[in-house]
């Protein structure tokens, strides 16, 4: 979603942290550039002035500019300040009033916005995550199949919905669905309300009606982010007319420019509560401010990535792993773990993205063609092997290796390139076992996966330990294209 802007963004710090001292002329440059940036962004006006204005005030004094690396202070500037438009007042992203059970939740928006499928992942993750008992309704009479919907989904997630009953209008639903989750002692029930194409008083007149019936602990705004600024105003008409708690950006994974994200909290005041980053139940993510003004500058997302691990991991196999690895033992087996750990986490692109100092090495490894179809070639050759040479790849000679390719439908220069990215991983995974005080490996298993999850302060920690990643560093050093392993298995041909 805001590739474009970190891809122009990193330009403009590229050149700034190289120069040894700043005047204030370089960083009023830089500062129309990043301007010139958030714009085509679609970032609108008015934020996009007072964001290099207010950057311009911390960055042009003398602190700065007499600072012994002045760039890298002014990219810090630069990413507190989007920290604080994207954040505003809500320091607890993501969470939400739904005390003094059943507590209402209000699901408003425009006709085509993914309101259903976000009320269907919100109660998924509010009854998985949260441990709450939730019923879902479904009040949009006019749409053909739309309670049918919900009610699909509430059976693939395992949330009750309400039954349908014909004929009924949306405030008679709404009535009913807090009846039922009184009765039926819900903690939350939902109200996935009707939209339209655009905004009208006939929209927002039943929207109104259903509020005053529900008189909601939430009211959640669902905008597609693909929009752009419109959904700005979509957002302040809601906001104005119905009362707005939160917004619930979607469509978040795709390639819009990410304006609207940057523009609502600032222009609506209202704070981002969740993401949705695709069309899986489980494709949605509550909205760290911080988190995301680290991917947009390049830094990384530590904090997100071991979440991501802590989800798809068990805690004991972790733990073999890590006694495995410590041991210096690292097998094809161990490998195609974590080739299929890789693809469960998001997939290469996804991965480095939120890897400090990575950012660029994604694109670079997909131009060389290590992608998600290169994983799923690896793990295809992997399963080709039987139980012994997956345990002992010494084994391996020229006719096994004919079979094994045959098997994958492969070449054998595919399978040896795969055998020498093996060694090189096992080679690293011994070194990293024995450095720093305990073992790097060690620490960072311990810190993903021990007893116990690691606190935001303890994962933070972990973040900063990593390399700076300043956007165009290369955390491999020198002109390394990729790190060693990444660089020889290239697109099928």
């Amino acid at each position: 979603m805001f590739e474009n802007l970190s891809d122009r963004l990193s330009g403009v710090f590229d050149r700034l942290t190289k120069q040894g001292a700043l005047s204030e002329e370089d960083v009023k440059t830089a500062l129309r550039e990043v301007r010139v940036a958030l714009l085509e962004a679609d970032v609108s006006l008015p934020v996009a002035r007072d964001f290099v204005k207010a950057v311009q005030d911390k960055a042009t004094g003398q602190a700065v500019t007499k600072s012994v690396t002045p760039g890298q202070q002014v990219v810090k500037i630069v990413h507190d300040e989007l920290v604080h438009v994207l954040a505003g007042e809500n320091t607890n992203p993501g969470e939400l009033k739904i005390d003094n059970p059943p507590a209402p939740i209000l699901m408003v928006g425009l006709q085509g916005s993914g309101k259903t499928t976000t009320t269907a992942k919100l109660a998924k993750r509010l009854s998985e995550k949260g441990g709450k008992r939730v019923l879902m309704a479904s009040l949009d009479v006019n749409r053909p199949a739309a309670m049918e919907q919900l009610a699909i989904l509430g059976k693939q997630i395992g949330v009750d919905t309400l039954p349908i009953v014909p004929g009924q209008k949306p405030v008679d639903i709404a009535k009913r669905a807090k009846q039922q989750a009184t009765m039926g002692g819900y903690d939350v029930y939902m109200l996935d309300t009707a939209g339209r194409l655009h905004i009208d008083e006939a929209l927002i007149a039943e929207a109104a009606a259903v509020r005053d019936v529900a008189n909601p602990r939430e009211t959640l705004l669902v905008v597609d982010g693909l929009t752009g600024q419109d959904a700005v105003n979509v957002a302040a008409e809601f906001d104005g007319k119905i009362g707005v708690s939160g917004v619930v950006l979607t469509r978040m994974d795709g390639d819009g420019r990410g304006g609207a994200a940057l523009s609502m909290r600032a222009v609506t005041g209202k704070p981002i509560k969740f993401v949705g980053l695709g069309e899986k139940m489980d494709a949605l993510e509550e909205f760290h401010p911080e988190r995301i003004a680290g991917r947009i500058l390049g830094m990384g997302d530590i904090v997100s990535l071991v979440e991501k691990a802590q989800e798809t991991i068990e805690a004991e196999q972790a733990e073999r792993m890590m006694k495995r690895f410590q041991k210096g033992q690292f097998n094809l087996n161990d490998l195609r773990m974590q080739l299929e750990q890789m693809q469960k986490m998001g997939g290469m692109q996804g991965l480095m993205g939120m890897m400090p100092g990575m950012k660029k090495m994604a694109k670079q490894a997909e131009d060389a063609g290590f992608d998600d179809k290169a994983l799923k070639r690896q793990v295809a050759l992997i399963q080709s092997m039987t139980k012994k040479e997956r345990a002992n790849p010494q084994i391996l000679q020229a006719s096994r290796k004919k079979r094994i390719a045959a098997g994958a439908g492969m070449e054998v220069s595919d399978l040896n390139k795969l055998l020498k990215m093996h060694r090189q991983m096992s080679d690293m995974m011994k070194k990293m076992g024995k450095m720093g005080k305990g073992g790097m490996m060690k620490q960072a298993m311990k810190g993903m996966f021990g007893k116990g999850a690691p606190s935001e302060a303890e994962l933070q920690s972990m973040q900063a330990q990593m390399p700076k990643g300043l956007p165009g560093q290369n955390p491999f050093g020198g002109g390394a294209a990729l790190p060693p392993g990444l660089s020889g298995f290239g697109k099928k041909k």
